[in-house]
C-alpha cells in the first residue's frame, strides 16, 4: 500500500498505521483547502482532529459499546499538490481508489470542495450513484464559485448534475445560511429533502429525533437502498459548539443533536464519510476538534456496532470490530 505522509506522528485514536489486510476500516487526512472563500486554515484540520481524539482514551463508545481501535488504521494525510483546485482533484482518485477498495474510510478535511472527487471514487467503484447524509450551514448548490466554476459552495449542484447520486435520497440537515431560493432549494426540488436548522429547534433526543431518521429510512427503501455516503461539514454546528470553522453561522444545530442523528442512522448503509472545514486558527480551546473527533469516532462506532449485530443477528454488540473484510459495512 502507498504510505501516506503524517503533518506529525499523531494518529487518531493513537492507531496505527493503515494496513490492508490488518484494518477494516480506516483514516486519511485531506489537508487542502484552497477553496475557502472566507477564513482559511482547513487544511489543519486533520492535524487537530487525530489530536483531539486523544481525549477519547481507550475508545469505548458509551452508547454503542463497542472502541474501533483493533479494526483502525491511520493512513496520514494524502500528499496532494497545493497549487490549484483542478490539480488536486487531478491526483486524488489515485489515491483514494485503493483505499476504498479495502477499507471503509473516515476522510478528514480540508475544506468542502474535497467531497465531489470523492463522490466520484465512490461512484466509479461502486458502480451506481449514491445517497448522500449531508450535515452543513451552507446548501453547497450554488451554479459556480464567485465566479469560478467549481469550489466548496458548488460540490451539491455539480454532484447532482453529474449523476453521482440519487437526487431523492440526498438528504440535508441544518441548513440556514442566506441564499436565493433556487440555490436554498435546489435539493428539494431536485426531489431531495432538507431539514434545516429551524426545523430543528428544540428537537433533540432519540424519541423526537425518530421522524428525521424514519423519512430518510423511507426514501432509501424506496429507491432500493442505495449505498449512503455522510458528509459532514462541521459548520452545522453553531459557532456555540464548532467557533473553528471557516464560515460560521450563528443559529446552528446542537452537538447532541448531531450525535443523536449518527446513533441512530447507524444502521444505514453507509459507505463512507468526511468531516470537512475545520479551521484550527479560529478554534477556541479545541472545542471544535474536539467536537469533529467525536462525530468521527461516533460514526465509526456505529459501523463497528452495525456490523457485529449483523454477523450474530442481534441488535447490540460489544468489544472491537473484526480487522480486515469487505469495507462496506
Amino acid at each position: 500500500m502507498t504510505q501516506f505522509a503524517f503533518m506529525s506522528d499523531t494518529r487518531f485514536l493513537k492507531a496505527p498505521q493503515l494496513q490492508a489486510g490488518a484494518h477494516r476500516y480506516g483514516i486519511a487526512g485531506i489537508a487542502w483547502d484552497g477553496s475557502t472563500t472566507n477564513r482559511p486554515g482547513a487544511r489543519l484540520g486533520p492535524r487537530e482532529i487525530r489530536t483531539a481524539s486523544h481525549m477519547l482514551c481507550d475508545g469505548i463508545h458509551p452508547h454503542f459499546g463497542v472502541t474501533p481501535l483493533g479494526a483502525l488504521g491511520d493512513a496520514g494525510d494524502l500528499p496532494l499538490p497545493n497549487t490549484g483546485l483542478d490539480s488536486m482533484r487531478a491526483a486524488l482518485p489515485a489515491l483514494v481508489r485503493p483505499l476504498i477498495e479495502t477499507h471503509h474510510m473516515a476522510w478528514l478535511g480540508g475544506d468542502h470542495s474535497i467531497t465531489l472527487p470523492l463522490l466520484r471514487a465512490y461512484r466509479a467503484w461502486l458502480g451506481r450513484p449514491l445517497a448522500v447524509i449531508h450535515f452543513d450551514a451552507h446548501c453547497d448548490t450554488w451554479t459556480d464559485h464567485f465566479g469560478e466554476p467549481s469550489g466548496h459552495g458548488t460540490w451539491v449542484y455539480e454532484a447532482i448534475q453529474e449523476g453521482l447520486v440519487v437526487p431523492e435520497c440526498f438528504v440535508q440537515i441544518g441548513i440556514r445560511s442566506a441564499g436565493e431560493r433556487a440555490a436554498r432549494e435546489y435539493v428539494l426540488d431536485q426531489g431531495g429533502l432538507i431539514h434545516t436548522a429551524r426545523s430543528l429547534r428544540g428537537v433533540d433526543g432519540p424519541s423526537q429525533m425518530a421522524p428525521v431518521v424514519d423519512a430518510i429510512r423511507a426514501r432509501l427503501r424506496h429507491h432500493g437502498q442505495p449505498p449512503v455516503y455522510l458528509s459532514l461539514d462541521i459548520d452545522c454546528l453553531d459557532p456555540a459548539f464548532a467557533p473553528g470553522t471557516g464560515t460560521p453561522e450563528p443559529g446552528g444545530l446542537t452537538t447532541s443533536q448531531v450525535l443523536t442523528l449518527l446513533e441512530d442512522m447507524a444502521d444505514l448503509p453507509f459507505v463512507g464519510m468526511d468531516c470537512v472545514e475545520v479551521s484550527p486558527p479560529y478554534d477556541h480551546a479545541e472545542v471544535t476538534a474536539q467536537a469533529a473527533a467525536v462525530l468521527v469516532w461516533t460514526y465509526l462506532c456505529g459501523r463497528l456496532a452495525q456490523a457485529a449485530a449483523s454477523s450474530t443477528g442481534s441488535s447490540g454488540s460489544s468489544g472491537v470490530g473484526s480487522p480486515g473484510g469487505a469495507p462496506a459495512m
